[in-house]
């Protein structure tokens, strides 16, 4: 999805993966059990909650504990490492986080990918790239003021396309900047990736034309971006914490 492969798997108890590698880098995000990795000459202790970064062709072995093991993995495609390797880099060594953004960005990257829906593909290219961003640069702190005009130019395009299928790329392009960089700039200043906004300018102009008792919830969810009226419900449901109908039964008893 979005150029990334997502694949969560379950590693029964005591299994044991000899050395192999990857042709892509990846990263790992462990859900459940515990686990020991060996890489190079070194070892490590994966638990829940760690994100591993694999790079390419890194060899390693793995033992599963007395758990059942469940892990995440997001590996970034050939296409995604061509174009990184434009204005960025993702690293070439092997790593792994605990408790840090880029371990809270995963965990809900892996709650995107268990509860899809149309923006999914906008919402998962973003947090892949704040996550390579995470890694690939060293930790700053940064100013608070207002956003550059770029970004502002960047969100008002956002807004007035928010029911289309946008991609960050095209975004980026629009304004003349890197993914990544749009990525975690959008994050600083408004506090959601870009597809999240687009998930939440959906369903607020939803909520606008609700008010309209003559303009059913297909008519709306169709005008709204979304495939149908079984995705706009459950993507109300997830946003709002009640059903359209409900809500739209409420209003209008009002």
């Amino acid at each position: 999805m979005a150029g990334f492969g997502l694949t969560e798997t379950i590693f029964p108890p005591h299994f044991k993966i000899p050395q192999h590698s990857h042709e892509h880098p990846y990263f790992g995000l462990v859900l459940g059990g515990t686990y020991t990795e060996s890489y190079g000459s070194k070892t490590r202790t994966c638990k829940p909650s760690t994100l591993v970064y694999h790079p390419s062709d890194e060899v390693h072995s793995q033992y599963f504990y007395q758990s059942e093991t469940r892990l995440f993995r997001i590996e970034v495609s050939p296409p995604w490492l061509n174009r990184l390797s434009e204005r960025a880099s993702i690293q070439n060594k092997p790593a792994d986080f605990h408790d840090d953004i880029a371990c809270r960005l995963a965990s809900r990257l892996y709650h995107e990918f268990r509860e899809l829906d149309e923006v999914s593909p906008l919402v998962i290219e973003g947090l892949v790239l704040e996550i390579i961003g995470e890694i690939s640069r060293p930790s700053k702190i940064l100013s608070a003021g207002l956003p550059p005009r770029w970004l502002d130019q960047a969100r008002e395009m956002i807004h007035a396309r928010s029911f289309e299928n946008l991609t960050l790329s095209q975004v980026a392009r629009t304004v003349d900047v890197h993914p990544i960089y749009l990525a975690r700039e959008f994050r600083r200043y408004y506090r959601c990736t870009v597809g999240e906004y687009i998930r939440r300018r959906r369903i607020e102009e939803a909520c606008r034309e609700m008010i309209r008792p003559e303009s059913s919830l297909a008519q709306i969810a169709v005008a709204c971006g979304f495939h149908d009226q079984s995705h706009f419900s459950k993507t109300f449901k997830r946003v709002m914490n009640t059903t359209p109908a409900v809500y739209r039964a409420r209003f209008l008893s009002r």
